[in-house]
């Protein structure tokens, strides 16, 4: 079933315009990575802004400060841990200095940043996890359980970490047959969706190993996918139509035989990256090489997906980071906001709702989800599930000093001059590998079920 782009009805997002920031507010002078991978390249949080660049001899990401603008310069430092090129990065969502990262190398490494940056070159990383034999593409935090990390790698093998100890604590070894496009967690992390080279989507709870659905052909085109689970419990799918037309979804997880709304928008070759907002039900998509941002507002209103608007400019995108709705200026009404990256920079862009009251807007910025951790590692493990906890942005957000750092496994209480240096040192950082903990530390749950469901 289609949706329209015609009339759309009343809405407080249904004038949500885009404002790209001055000059002088852009980064400039960077060389955006090439590697050619279809991720966002760019991940922001309140902190800090990173950006995967081009390095010889390895891959390295760049960790820069949110309130820096202008020139970097060529001599700027770098996190440049691994031996080959980095494919995704990903913030935690409970410590905004942390971050993880993976790369061709076949690693995934955890690194913490000092709060004012680096100010050296960072080579050894907190934490080294070693499970895939291929290169690692997919990074996926959980929204509410601390430590809890989820990756995916170009062995078709989707691993879960508890980056506090190290541990490996379960692995979906035989859930798909060929290679992950993608993995998204639930609001409450007790599922995830995942699409692959097959074409179908895949509902999955991590910890049973359980695939609960599966939807063959969701779109037909050989084009790479992209799904993520909406608050609500619905899945929103971008692909490619027989005809290579660009697609969107919108799907309920209770009946997958058939989408809830579809639209076909052009035959653009980049892949649509989808982001959403938990907060308006807005999904955004960037697609890798446009020049246009499209928008949508997404309800229990047939037809379901709502058109609002789109945002257009001269210079194609390389790659987009999203900032979480902690990070946002509630005083302008900006209720979402990108960093496009061109080639040689990175330039913000404010999605706002026009209102001439300087007031607090309740009815744009209801709770959101904070930094603190619904639940520890271990409940999350032992099968309990909770939603993030909300936090008020009246008045601003701060968010509170870290907590959680010395959870990390063997993590050193470094000083952030200690901590920009990436000086090895004994205890600098600890590599886990599979093979080298199977006496200290529990088996992996290796999971293959496919249920009848």
């Amino acid at each position: 079933m289609s949706f329209r782009r015609g009339v759309v009805r009343q809405s407080k997002f249904r004038h949500v315009f885009a404002q790209v920031w001055k000059s002088e507010h852009c980064i400039d002078d960077i060389r955006v990575s090439r590697v050619t991978w279809d991720s966002p390249l760019c991940a922001v949080n309140p902190k800090f802004i990173a950006v995967i660049v081009e390095a010889g001899g390895g891959g390295a990401f760049l960790v820069v400060p949110i309130g820096k603008s202008g020139r970097i310069d060529q001599s700027c430092p770098t996190v440049c841990g691994h031996a080959a090129p980095v494919l995704d990065i990903q913030w935690s969502p409970h410590d905004d200095n942390i971050i993880a990262s993976a790369s061709e190398d076949c690693t995934v490494k955890i690194w913490q940043i000092p709060d004012g940056g680096l100010t050296s070159p960072m080579t050894e990383a907190v934490l080294t996890l070693e499970g895939h034999s291929k290169r690692v593409g997919i990074l996926a935090w959980h929204p509410s359980a601390l430590n809890i990390l989820l990756t995916a790698g170009c062995d078709n093998l989707i691993c879960v970490w508890n980056v506090g100890t190290g541990e490996l604590v379960y692995q979906l070894s035989e859930a798909h047959p060929d290679l992950i496009y993608n993995v998204s967690w639930n609001k409450d992390g007790s599922a995830i969706c995942t699409v692959c080279k097959d074409k179908a989507l895949r509902v999955i709870d991590p910890r049973r190993g359980t695939v609960l659905k599966v939807k063959e052909k969701v779109h037909e085109g050989t084009r790479p996918m992209r799904a993520l689970f909406l608050s609500d419990g619905k899945i929103l799918t971008t692909g490619f139509s027989r005809m290579s037309e660009r697609q969107l979804a919108l799907w309920d997880t209770k009946d997958l035989s058939e989408p809830m709304a579809v639209q076909e928008m052009d035959t653009s070759n980049g892949v649509l990256l989808p982001f959403y907002d938990p907060d308006t039900n807005m999904v955004y998509l960037c697609g890798k090489g446009d020049c246009t941002i499209r928008y949508f507002e997404v309800t229990d209103e047939s037809p379901y997906v709502h058109f609002l608007s789109l945002y257009s400019s001269k210079e194609p995108q390389r790659g987009a980071g999203f900032l979480s709705k902690r990070g946002v200026d509630v005083n302008k009404c900006e209720i979402a906001r990108f960093y496009k990256l061109h080639e040689r920079k990175v330039e913000p862009i404010s999605m706002t709702v026009p209102r001439k009251s300087d007031l607090f807007q309740v009815d744009l910025y209801p709770d959101t989800a904070g930094s603190e951790p619904a639940l520890q590692a271990d409940e999350w493990i032992a099968g309990h599930d909770a939603p993030p906890l909300l936090v008020s942005l009246s008045g601003g957000y701060t968010a509170p000093p870290s907590k959680h750092r010395d959870t990390l496994r063997s993590k050193p209480q470094l000083t952030s001059q200690d901590s920009g240096s990436g000086a090895a040192s004994p205890s600098a950082g600890t590599t886990v590998s599979t093979k080298e903990t199977e006496e200290e530390q529990p088996q992996p749950r290796v999971s293959n079920t496919v249920s009848s469901a």
